[in-house]
């Protein structure tokens, strides 16, 4: 499996949810580029989120920010020499 251009824009989106707090959501804008629209809209399709243009995420979505958070994480953690 790789890393294709729209899975990134799908987990750049997901990135954008705080998990601190259920009862904040996104909106993805009309005026967003194009490949972030269509990202917002397969993740609503994937049933992350409860709204075509961001809105709230589902049980299964916040499990897929927990994840994409926890990676970012990991990746942007100096590792020793």
């Amino acid at each position: 499996m790789s890393f294709t251009p729209e899975l990134i824009a799908e987990l750049e989106v997901l990135a954008l949810f705080n998990l601190d707090s259920s009862q904040e959501g996104i909106k993805v804008h009309a005026t967003a580029a194009p490949d972030i629209i269509a990202a917002a809209k397969r993740l609503h399709e994937k049933q992350l989120t409860d709204q075509p243009d961001g809105g709230y995420l589902t049980s299964l979505g916040h499990d897929a920010v927990e994840s994409v958070q926890q990676l970012l994480t990991i990746l942007k953690t100096p590792q020793p020499a």
